[in-house]
């Protein structure tokens, strides 16, 4: 690896982590691109825990609210709005969970093609354009029900098919559930901070047992870099998206997946 590879990997994970256009996509496309050597699974771990690191300091006042009034649940057995949303996150995170270990060597292997990540980019893009043209909610996190949870929390494992986009796929059930456009975004990238903590120990855990050498420098420029764009790309975002909806996100998802499908096929 060198620094441009470093700076421009670091930037490319942080805005797509978070945008509804498939992180892995956009991982797969660089080095067709650059011809770059993989980066290594240390530097991808990097890269989330600077994803991690960001969501966590964008929303710390909602996530201190919401753990203390979750841990007081389970003495009071009373729910406010800050448990409710607790119990949310990790109850639509049960899915993907148990997904990702049912079919976690079909998806990396059979699913993994440039191929598959352009259908999956075109399909689920078109299908997030329906969703936010047809659907339009005013809904708020608060007034979820369970059962909306529960629906936004499968369509989440539904990610685990490359080129889906987790925040994509969440946003879409959101919308169609009749959430608006920022409630839909904002537990989109709550529901993120568990699974990117379970990749985080997956990918740590591989990367111990592989004995791969650390260059801590490079490790520590891709969580700032990863980090700092990801906060930015979450701050505008949600300060944007109910003046620009999703459409230019379901264009630029097009326009990429038949590019794929132009190089690969």
């Amino acid at each position: 690896m060198d620094w441009l590879q470093v700076i421009i990997l670091a930037i490319v994970q942080g805005l797509t982590e978070f945008l509804p256009i498939s992180s892995s996509a956009h991982l797969i496309l660089v080095p067709v691109l650059t011809d770059w050597p993989d980066q290594g699974l240390a530097f991808d771990v990097a890269l989330h825990l600077g994803s991690l690191a960001a969501v966590l300091i964008y929303f710390r006042a909602d996530l201190i609210n919401m753990t203390q009034s979750w841990v007081r649940s389970l003495t009071t057995r009373q729910l406010d709005a800050d448990a409710r949303l607790a119990w949310a996150v990790i109850l639509g995170t049960i899915p993907v969970g148990l997904a990702g270990l049912a079919f976690k060597g079909t998806i990396e292997t059979v699913l993994r093609s440039p191929v598959w990540i352009a259908v999956g980019l075109i399909g689920f893009g078109l299908l997030l354009g329906w969703a936010d043209w047809r659907h339009k909610g005013e809904r708020e996190v608060s007034e979820m029900r369970w059962k909306d949870v529960l629906l936004i929390g499968i369509a989440q494992a539904i990610a685990l098919f490359p080129g889906t986009s987790r925040s994509g796929i969440t946003m879409t059930a959101a919308l169609m559930l009749g959430l608006s456009r920022e409630a839909a975004a904002r537990f989109s990238f709550l529901l993120s901070i568990p699974v990117i903590v379970l990749a985080c120990g997956l990918e740590g855990k591989d990367l111990i047992q592989s004995g791969e050498p650390v260059n801590w420098t490079f490790m520590l420029a891709g969580i700032l870099l990863s980090g700092v764009s990801a906060y930015l790309c979450i701050h505008y975002f949600l300060a944007f998206i109910k003046r620009i909806g999703m459409q230019p996100f379901v264009i630029y998802r097009v326009v990429l997946g038949l590019f794929l499908l132009w190089i690969f096929l």
